[in-house]
């Protein structure tokens, strides 16, 4: 049983010699100075790659537009001209889009219905834009004229509405500034509004 403490001991004196040797590699100035470059440096290379986030400049406040529009008036706002509006029109209604700019604006992956009737494009989920005067949607079918409603009720419920995009012929609304805005989020078409 005397030997017991003995090997105690034994293991402790070994540990010793070995404790101050790892003592002494981690803690020499030669190798503190290098944890610390090497530290800095790694610091240094995350701070570029994750640090300096873009934040792109907030646009200015444009004023609202309240009007009805031919095909003509649509396209002017495609977002190259001096203030960047961008609208867009979806089954009959005109949405100012221009907080959307970087998808409809000039550059972005939806910039072809940048001031055009974009509704055949999204009800046969087409990236092309028809250059007609006015779309009447009549060749559409049923799944297709779903689509472009539902296209109409998220344009509503994220956008300002503008207006009516007009028929060849068709007179536009006179709307005056005390006139509260069309509030109603119903997916009717222009066209049901006009025989009420």
């Amino acid at each position: 049983m005397a030997s017991a403490p003995e090997t105690k001991t034994i293991e402790t004196e070994t540990a010793t010699p070995n404790s101050s040797f790892i003592y002494e590699i981690l803690y020499s100035p030669v190798n503190l100075l290098l944890t610390v470059i090497i530290v800095i440096l790694v610091y240094k290379i995350f701070r570029s790659k994750f640090g300096k986030v873009y934040v792109e400049p907030p646009t200015p406040e444009l004023p609202k537009i309240r009007k009805d529009m031919t095909v003509a008036e649509l396209r002017q706002y495609d977002g190259t001209q001096t203030d960047g509006r961008v609208l867009v029109a979806v089954n009959g209604w005109i949405f100012d889009v221009t907080r959307g700019r970087r998808f409809y604006g000039p550059g972005g992956p939806y910039a072809v219905f940048g001031g055009k009737d974009a509704s055949r494009g999204l009800a046969t989920f087409s990236v092309t834009s028809t250059d007609k005067e006015y779309d009447d949607l009549s060749d559409l079918n049923s799944m297709q004229m779903e689509s472009v409603k539902e296209w109409e009720a998220q344009f509503r419920e994220k956008y300002d509405l503008v207006g009516r995009l007009l028929k060849p012929g068709e007179e536009p609304t006179n709307y005056s500034d005390e006139e509260p805005e069309e509030t109603d989020n119903s997916t009717s078409s222009p066209d049901d509004k006009k025989d009420q």
